[in-house]
C-alpha cells in the first residue's frame, strides 16, 4: 500500500493513546475512517473533531471481546465505506499482577481484549479485505512478545499470541493481496499504565504512583511518533516494525540470547527502578 488517500481505514481502540494518534494521522493522509472504541463518549468527541477538520469519519462503539460487535463493525464498514481497505487491531489493556496470584477473571479479561479481540477483528474483516487489492491488517503486539517481565505474565502471553497469530495469518494470506503488519511498541506515553488493573505490585513498585512514575520514565515515544512509524511501515509494505529504543533493545537481546533476554531486560528494569528511587529520596531531603 503506497498511500492512504481515499482508503477506508478501521481502527479499534481509537478513542485514546496510539489509536487516537493513528486516527488523526490517517485522516491527515487522506483516509476515510471508521473508528471503534468501548468508550463511546470519548469516541464521539474524536469523530466529531475529525469531521469538523474535514475528514470523512464515522464511529461505532465496540467491545472487541464480543465477536458480534466486530461482525457489526465489519457490516458498518461495508455500508458506510464500501468495505475496509485497512483494519488496525489496536485495542488493548494492561494487567500488572503475579501469575499465581491473579484472579482468573482478570486474566480472561485481558486475553479477551488483547488476544481474542485481534482474532475477532481478523475473522470479521478478512473476507472483505480479500476482495480489495492492496488491503492490510495491522495487529498491535509489543516488545513484550519477545521479552517477558515479572507481574506482566498475562500481558506478555497475550502479545506473544498476537505475534504468532500474525505470522500464521500472513502465511495463510500470502498471494491474496492482503498485507499483515505486526507492530511491536516499547514504552509509549499513553494512559495504559494508569488504566491497568493492579494486583500485588510489591515486587516491582512501592505504590501505584511509583509504578506509574517508572512507566513514565521509560516511555520515551509519543503516540504521534508511534502512529507515524506504523503508517510508514504500512505504506512500505512491511510485515514487522519495532517502535522505540526499548523495543529495539528488547528485540536485540532476544535475538542475541533468547533464553536469557527476559532476565537481562528484567535486570535493566530493576536498575531503572532503583535509580528512580534514589533520585526520589535525594529530592525529598
Amino acid at each position: 500500500m503506497n498511500a492512504l488517500a481515499a482508503k477506508a481505514v478501521v481502527i479499534t481502540g481509537a478513542a485514546s493513546g496510539i489509536g487516537q494518534a493513528l486516527a488523526k494521522a490517517a485522516a491527515a493522509r487522506g483516509a476515510r475512517l471508521l473508528l471503534a472504541d468501548l468508550n463511546a463518549p470519548a469516541l464521539a468527541v474524536l469523530a466529531q473533531s475529525l469531521t469538523e477538520a474535514g475528514a470523512s469519519c464515522f464511529s461505532q462503539p465496540c467491545n472487541v471481546a464480543i465477536p458480534d460487535d466486530l461482525l457489526a463493525l465489519a457490516r458498518a464498514a461495508e455500508i458506510l465505506l464500501g468495505g475496509a481497505d485497512v483494519l488496525i487491531n489496536n485495542a488493548g489493556v494492561a494487567l500488572v499482577s503475579p501469575i499465581n496470584d491473579t484472579p482468573l477473571a482478570d486474566a480472561h479479561w485481558l486475553m479477551d481484549i488483547n488476544f481474542w479481540g485481534v482474532v475477532h477483528g481478523c475473522q470479521a474483516f478478512t473476507p472483505q479485505l480479500r476482495t480489495r487489492p492492496g488491503s492490510a491488517i495491522v495487529n498491535l503486539s509489543s516488545v513484550f512478545a519477545m521479552v517477558s517481565m515479572p507481574t506482566q505474565g498475562y500481558y506478555n502471553a497475550s502479545k506473544a499470541a498476537v505475534r504468532a497469530l500474525s505470522d500464521a495469518l500472513r502465511e495463510e494470506l500470502r498471494g491474496s493481496g492482503v498485507q499483515v503488519l505486526c507492530v511491536h511498541p516499547g514504552g509509549v506515553r499513553t494512559a495504559i499504565a494508569r488504566q491497568a488493573r493492579l494486583g500485588d505490585i510489591s515486587s516491582v513498585a512501592d505504590s501505584a504512583e511509583a509504578l506509574h512514575a517508572q512507566f513514565d520514565a521509560v516511555a520515551r515515544t509519543s503516540p504521534e511518533q508511534a502512529a507515524a512509524i506504523i503508517l510508514d511501515a504500512l505504506a512500505a509494505g512491511r510485515s514487522r516494525v519495532l517502535i522505540g529504543p526499548d523495543a529495539r533493545l528488547g528485540d536485540w537481546l532476544f535475538r542475541l540470547a533468547p533464553a536469557r533476554a527476559s532476565a537481562w531486560f528484567s535486570s535493566l528494569a530493576r536498575w531503572q527502578r532503583d535509580r528512580l528511587a534514589r533520585a526520589g529520596a535525594a529530592n525529598s531531603r
